[in-house]
């Protein structure tokens, strides 16, 4: 059989997503190219020979631009079987049947990817009518990426003063433990994690760092859902290479609990650590269900800054819950606590996503508050009850796009949301102190997977 699968979008990063199962597919004896959207064009003549047409779609914003590129990929593979997996395929089983999809995977998908390709082999169909998720646990090979662009195409972590590194990514688990209500991990894995071997990950690493990579990016939503796991994975890596560096993912909840491990991240090259903090507001954790508190947040800035490891919080800034009052105490809290250097600025826009499955819908009260279902959104619609929240949201979305596009710098985007901000509130804008924090290592590609896609992601479709 020939496959090719299919990366819409992964945060420009080289998909561990396609190199796993290209791996499983390969040892099967199947013929796989694979094929990045972020940075090769659709029409090539592996994919007009294809058997089978697998597409991941990871996150909302590959979600997206996978739908706007389907009529072009039946187009282009007429014959082929289309398969689409990853968190977003089971959620919009419906949705991408109707564009022409005949199988959808979520989970643990590799076996399930080699089954539908033997099947397709031998009996040339799949009998599947509705989407499969599988978290049985499964037996990792080292990643495949040898179809894959070059490293050094994808986003590079920026230093500083015009330094950078080329950036390869991994993972050393999937899924995680924790039921956080908007986080689309949830509907899929519910509270379940699969560690990927240490041997996988160190073989995955040794292929990336030949290929280049200078620093390792971990795919993990949550690094230390096993901690045991996560250091004997770090210790291995700076044995091997102690001049690489790295950067995690880990919930405000962990670093407080596991206060004790911050320093061996440091000493084995965490240069800094992603957190979905999400809000300030203790409403809107609760309804979040982040099992953190504001005050929480404040300890994990000092617990990281006592080791010198540079904290790269994210937010949902805009929710159903959140108060003109309480957006402009976010940014007065990044002030206080001398964050703004270390928040992109798209993050300061990020408005709730409700997708189809989230847990949130099964909150006390919430269904009162969002609208039907719509296909075009992948989510349920809301409005804030204060008209001047959502207006403020997308002035300041309108703002970060506009100018991010010019290389604003963060500091320059930050004063111009916190002077909407306050407008919008009724105040005078107060005047920032001059020390706002320092820069912070930080990708090229900002992190974010619920915003619109861009044209320039669609224009080839």
């Amino acid at each position: 059989m020939n496959v090719v699968l299919i990366n819409p979008y992964e945060l420009g990063r080289q998909p561990f997503a396609l190199a796993q199962p290209a791996a499983w597919l390969k040892e099967s004896g199947h013929q796989v190219d694979c094929l990045d959207l972020s940075l090769e064009q659709l029409d090539c003549i592996a994919l007009r020979e294809a058997d089978c047409v697998a597409i991941y779609v990871g996150m909302h914003t590959a979600t997206r631009i996978a739908i706007a590129a389907m009529p072009r990929i039946r187009e282009l593979a007429p014959r082929a079987h289309i398969s689409v997996y990853g968190l977003y395929a089971p959620l919009n089983d419906g949705l991408f049947r109707s564009l022409g999809a005949k199988t959808v995977f979520g989970g643990e998908v590799e076996p399930k990817l080699v089954s539908l390709m033997d099947d397709l082999a031998r009996d040339g169909y799949s009998t599947q009518t509705q989407a499969e998720t599988t978290l049985a646990k499964v037996d990792f090979r080292v990643p495949d990426r040898s179809t894959l662009p070059a490293l050094s195409r994808y986003a590079h972590l920026r230093l500083g003063d015009g330094l950078t590194r080329v950036v390869g990514f991994t993972e050393g688990s999937r899924g995680c433990k924790h039921l956080c209500r908007h986080c689309p991990v949830v509907p899929i894995y519910q509270g379940k994690f699969r560690v990927v071997p240490v041997d996988i990950v160190m073989a995955d690493i040794r292929q990336q760092v030949a290929a280049g990579a200078e620093h390792i990016s971990f795919g993990d939503p949550d690094f230390l859902n096993g901690p045991t796991h996560a250091m004997r994975l770090v210790r291995a890596l700076h044995a091997q290479f102690p001049d690489l560096t790295y950067d995690v993912t880990i919930k405000v909840e962990h670093l407080i609990k596991s206060r004790g491990l911050l320093p061996t991240l440091k000493e084995t090259g965490c240069l800094f650590v992603v957190s979905a903090v999400e809000a300030v507001d203790e409403a809107v954790l609760t309804h979040l269900d982040k099992n953190h508190t504001s005050e929480d947040f404040d300890r994990a800035v000092n617990l990281l800054s006592d080791v010198g490891i540079a904290f790269a919080p994210t937010f949902v800034a805009f929710t159903p819950w959140i108060s003109l009052e309480g957006y402009v105490a976010l940014l007065k809290r990044l002030v206080v606590l001398r964050l703004v250097e270390s928040v992109p600025p798209i993050q300061l826009a990020i408005r709730l996503l409700v997708p189809s499955g989230s847990y949130l819908l099964q909150a006390p009260g919430f269904l009162d508050l969002i609208e039907a279902y719509d296909d075009q959104l992948l989510g349920y619609p809301w409005k804030h009850a204060d008209r001047a929240v959502d207006d403020l949201q997308r002035d300041i979305q309108a703002l970060v796009e506009a100018t991010e596009e010019q290389g604003s710098s963060r500091r320059e985007l930050f004063t111009r949301v916190w002077t909407l901000s306050h407008r919008a509130l009724g105040q005078p804008v107060p005047e920032l102190p001059a020390d706002l924090g320092k820069p912070i290592p930080h990708m090229s590609e900002p992190w974010y997977c619920c915003a619109e896609p861009t044209g320039q992601q669609l224009q080839q479709f």
